[in-house]
């Protein structure tokens, strides 16, 4: 059985029992829907786990975590049937990670930090419920136009020319460097100084909250009304050090080109910065923002919907890289 709410699964705001208005506008385009989807748990029901399973062939999302498309039909969710557009996409619990069941609010948690407090552009996104109880994570899909059209859209695996044939079973994670990926924005993107600034506020916000699986796949460049490219908003956030035993960064040569930085630091970030062609000025400005705000993020966390004990390790996990860019 669900839990009965006290604060909004999407926003976290206190005081609403499912989703609160500015979530609905957001996420449902204004529709009532509710936070318990009409389908039991895929551990818990062979029967809708059979249709789960349909779902997952015909969906294109690439990634090792199970999605699910969806559809929002009047004001239900539901999955969508073969040859019909996704505007959703649901992320269940997934299978062999630790703390399996805490990564839906881990993400939605992580996702909400980066849009609410650090003003990162992110994917509309919240909790949902399988009628059995168990969390879900639902993201609406950014690349889907409102006649179900699709916006250009590319990931930098493909806008760096890498594939697992050209480049093997790692090509979203070896031989190359975050500084090498601000060198295709640079390549793509006309307006590039402004989405190189959002391109450092993000390479910051996954270092600070152990954000180790930003490889290649999980950043893309989206194509705007005006028919140029910008970087879409972020997706796949979340902090990997409470599931798996992972590195700095996602990327094997790390910040730079040279591969020279194991251990990074406050130094690094704002070498970093001015690297990727920010002024020294804006680096400070920007870098700085990460290292305030700690209450604020320790409330959101304190809100979320992980567990007492993995809320604990969260908080630990921010406050040791806090100390980290904190240090001069």
């Amino acid at each position: 059985m669900v839990e009965e709410l006290q604060r909004c699964p999407g926003t976290l705001k206190e005081g609403f029992s499912t989703y609160s208005p500015s979530c609905k506008r957001k996420l449902f385009s204004n529709k009532k829907v509710a936070h318990i989807l009409p389908y039991k748990s895929p551990n818990q029901s062979e029967e809708d786990n059979e249709i789960f399973l349909e779902n997952r062939k015909r969906i294109s999302i690439s990634g090792v975590q199970e999605k699910l498309s969806f559809t929002l039909n009047k004001n239900k969710l539901k999955l969508t049937d073969e040859g019909e557009q996704g505007t959703y996409i649901l992320k269940p619990i997934p299978r062999d990670l630790n703390l399996v069941d805490q990564v839906p609010a881990n993400e939605h948690l992580t996702m909400q930090i980066a849009n609410q407090i650090y003003k990162i552009n992110t994917a509309d996104n919240a909790i949902i419920f399988f009628e059995t109880g168990e969390q879900a994570y639902i993201t609406k899909r950014f690349d889907i136009k409102q006649d179900g059209t699709k916006w250009g859209k590319e990931d930098f695996a493909s806008l760096a020319g890498r594939s697992k044939d050209s480049h093997g079973k790692k090509f979203k994670y070896e031989d190359i460097s975050y500084e090498e990926i601000a060198e295709i924005i640079k390549e793509h993107v006309g307006a590039y100084q402004i989405e190189i600034e959002k391109f450092y506020k993000l390479i910051l916000f996954n270092f600070l909250f152990s954000n180790g699986d930003a490889h290649l796949k999980n950043f893309s460049l989206l194509e705007t009304p005006d028919g140029d490219y910008i970087l879409s908003p972020a997706y796949d956030l979340l902090n990997t050090r409470l599931h798996v035993a992972d590195t700095y960064f996602a990327l094997k040569k790390g910040l730079f080109k040279n591969g020279s930085v194991k251990n990074p630091n406050r130094k690094d970030f704002l070498k970093f910065g001015e690297t990727i062609g920010i002024s020294e000025k804006r680096v400070a400005i920007l870098f700085n923002a990460f290292v305030e705000n700690k209450e604020t993020v320790h409330t959101l966390i304190g809100k979320s919907f992980l567990s007492d004990k993995v809320k604990k390790g969260y908080s630990i996990h921010y406050n040791t890289r806090l100390n980290t860019l904190s240090k001069k």
